[in-house]
């Protein structure tokens, strides 16, 4: 796997100073970082070796593309910009925000136009555009990037799911000759769903990912994802966590357990991280929830179970 140092891009913000707030690697070679940008004066990029994305999450009108003697002004908060690999820019700062990068390697966007554009990727090319907004791309960056924790592996399935979801737009909306987009109508069939279902359960305690799940089943990521969803009403990530609660569920009901062992059990990193998601699942806390299932009389427990 790539180290952050490998993209350029990143390579070069952190080498001239700007504050990093967090950055993570994920999927199949992508990765994301979160910057803090204030300043006044003029800076280059030069030809990255990967495709950038960046989204300001924050503040950023006071930013603009230079193109010679004209510039493309910056719109401030969500706002976009697609830079790909190779292409030098030169930018104007002048103010802060918060900017959120991610890095994608050319082999990934290549596998992604086979996949959602059904196109040779030789005769497709992803082109620099940049976005006052796009409620597409905000709603996957702020709903399943931005507020989870990018290295607790209970997100992992989240966070790789969103970098799928990225590319693949990404590669039918900004590509130079995009044909029509292929998509999946069916879900996956019942024994490759059985398969990765059973996976899932004795893999709970580990630190899961999109790739780990579309292997099982013999899919692409992306492909896998869309007819999981058909087939079970959630995505991979909500499903699994919702595995994951249930896990814990019949842990706790066995009582006398220490919190931080039933996270490590099923696969949280962090008993607040498991504390956090457990009440996003079921509206109670752990403690909540066995202090509710022990202190009922037994023919009430079963009720319990779908809370």
């Amino acid at each position: 796997m790539l180290r952050l140092q490998d993209y350029a891009t990143f390579k070069h913000l952190q080498q001239s100073g700007v504050p990093l707030r967090a950055s993570t690697r994920f999927g199949e070679g992508l990765a994301a970082a979160l910057w803090e940008r204030e300043g006044h004066g003029h800076y280059r990029y030069n030809p990255a070796n990967h495709h950038t994305l960046s989204f300001w999450v924050a503040g950023g009108a006071g930013f603009r593309r230079l193109r010679g003697r004209s510039y493309d002004p910056i719109h401030g908060e969500s706002s976009l910009w697609v830079v790909p690999a190779g292409a030098p820019t030169a930018w104007e700062a002048a103010g802060k925000g918060r900017l959120l990068h991610f890095y994608i390697p050319t082999s990934v966007f290549e596998s992604r136009v086979v996949e959602t554009l059904d196109a040779d990727p030789s005769l497709i090319s992803l082109r620099e555009e940049g976005l006052q907004r796009d409620p597409s791309l905000e709603n996957i960056l702020r709903s399943m990037v931005l507020p989870l924790s990018w290295e607790e592996p209970a997100d992992r399935i989240a966070i790789t799911q969103a970098g799928e979801m990225l590319t693949a737009y990404l590669a039918a909306r900004c590509s130079e000759r995009p044909p029509g987009a292929l998509f999946m109508r069916g879900g996956l069939a019942p024994v490759v769903l059985r398969r990765v279902q059973e996976y899932v359960e004795a893999h709970l305690q580990r630190d899961l990912t999109i790739e780990d799940l579309a292997a099982v089943a013999g899919l692409s990521p992306y492909h896998f994802a869309r007819a999981f969803k058909r087939s079970t009403g959630f995505g991979p990530y909500r499903y699994v966590l919702r595995r994951r609660t249930e896990r814990a569920k019949e842990l706790l009901a066995a009582g006398k357990i220490p919190l931080s062992d039933v996270a490590q059990a099923c696969g949280f990193g962090s008993q607040s991280h498991f504390s956090a998601r457990f009440r996003e699942v079921t509206g109670l806390t752990p403690r909540q929830f066995g202090r509710c299932f022990h202190d009922r009389p037994l023919v009430e427990r079963a009720g319990t179970w779908n809370l």
